[in-house]
């Protein structure tokens, strides 16, 4: 399974949700000082949801390609850059027949994804115009020209894909979490308007309240520090803090025994921290951005020790990360409080977004509501002149019964045929 492996090393992301099965890097541990291990399971660990609008397209080639043996011999030989040159999609020329057909069908059920995705997106734009390059970009990862076939080229094109939307995962996080700063004040500041002066400054004083009562937490240890590495190795380890190594710290939270921290282990290490800040049970406590200030440690962690920017820590790069200066005497960390995470111009800026936004809503719901009420009136139009048809077929049929003439059906035909 080297393949998930290399992939997830290219592709950072991935690292925990496609990686299974590597061969575990040997650690000399004093056993007699690390006391109730939790045994690693063996069972293979469903990958979360890498974000990506292919997510499933991606998990599902990766789960095919594997049961090729010979693309799984040839993956274990491989290094990132033949993956990345685009040498390594050369050898599915060689896999089974079996491998090819399914592939192929698994495209063939992505291409007709992204066409229905695209037509329902241009159907619900055609009256504001629609950007037919950003549609076609969906079609990044694979060759959308050959829809029956999965080639060389979609394995090629997947792979660069995933690297560079996944590399821009951060950044497109950040710029996510600042909108959803923003649209906490703006909402705050437009309920403000419809309260009285007496309420406003009732309200404006709780939120100060609630700010400094938030902002009143015991101080937080610099992430991947000693410091902070001993509270967990205390409180979380249960180990005497006097016997601290940095080498079994890494064993002990190298969750699944593959030589390397991935992402998803290091943010584990960040919970003690978080939890002295962010409480769920606290009204002025924003879970949402407890998880923001998660993967912003674990973001400077990375930044810091992992040295070939593969996205994996390994025992090498976290032990000379110890040695640092910075490991023992580390810069106070500020919390996401101490911060500002936008200006006032950053704010107009997003409030002007958001009033077109709803301008344009406002448009389409006032001429929905325009064809609502024209198919109302076509509606009772016709239940009028439907009431008015049988008006005028009683009237007949009353004046045949008058004039001694059996009534008829709807065709027209007598209803009974009188005895002669």
């Amino acid at each position: 399974m080297r393949w998930r492996t290399i992939l997830l090393q290219y592709c950072f992301l991935l690292v925990t949700h496609l990686f299974t099965a590597l061969e575990a890097v040997p650690i000399d541990v004093d056993k007699t000082k690390v006391q109730n291990i939790p045994p690693v399971e063996s069972a293979k660990i469903e990958p979360p949801d890498t974000g990506l609008y292919y997510d499933e397209y991606l998990k599902q080639v990766i789960d095919v390609l594997e049961t090729d043996q010979h693309f799984r011999e040839k993956l274990q030989k491989a290094d990132i850059e033949e993956i990345k040159s685009g040498k390594l999609s050369k050898e599915l020329d060689l896999v089974s027949h079996n491998v090819r057909t399914r592939l192929d069908e698994l495209k063939r059920q992505e291409v007709g994804r992204l066409r229905m995705l695209i037509k329902a997106k241009s159907d619900s734009h055609q009256d504001v115009g629609i950007d037919h390059q950003a549609l076609l970009k969906q079609f990044d990862h694979l060759n959308h020209l050959n829809p029956d076939t999965f080639e060389s080229t979609d394995l090629d094109m997947l792979i660069k894909a995933a690297t560079n939307d996944l590399e821009h995962y951060d950044k497109t996080r950040h710029e996510e979490f600042k909108k959803y700063e923003m649209m906490k004040e703006h909402e705050r500041r437009e309920y403000l308007k419809t309260l009285s002066e007496e309420k406003r400054k009732e309200e404006e004083s709780k939120f100060e309240e609630m700010k400094k009562k938030h902002e009143n937490h015991p101080k937080v240890n610099h992430p991947g520090s000693k410091d902070q590495l001993k509270e967990v190795w205390e409180e979380t380890d249960g180990l005497d803090p006097n016997d601290f190594d940095p080498k079994t710290f890494f064993q002990l939270h190298d969750v699944n025994s593959d030589g390397f921290l991935d992402e998803q282990e290091l943010e584990a290490l960040f919970t003690k921290e978080l939890e002295k800040v962010y409480d769920a049970k606290n009204e002025e406590d924003d879970m949402v951005e407890m998880e923001e200030e998660r993967l912003r440690m674990r973001e400077h962690v990375m930044n810091e020790v992992d040295t070939n920017k593969d996205r994996l820590v390994t025992l090498e790069e976290f032990m000379r990360a110890t040695e640092r200066k910075e490991f023992l005497e580390p810069d106070s960390w500020e919390t996401l409080d101490q911060q500002q995470l936008f200006t006032e111009e950053e704010l107009k800026e997003y409030e002007n977004i958001i009033a077109l936004q709803e301008n344009e809503l406002k448009k389409k719901a006032d001429e929905l509501q325009k064809q609502k009420e024209e198919l109302q009136r076509q509606h009772d139009q016709l239940e009028a002149q439907k009431l008015e048809y049988h008006q005028v077929v009683q009237q007949m049929e009353q004046k045949k019964l008058q004039q001694g003439i059996p009534p008829s059906g709807p065709t027209g035909d007598l209803k009974f045929q009188p005895h002669i």
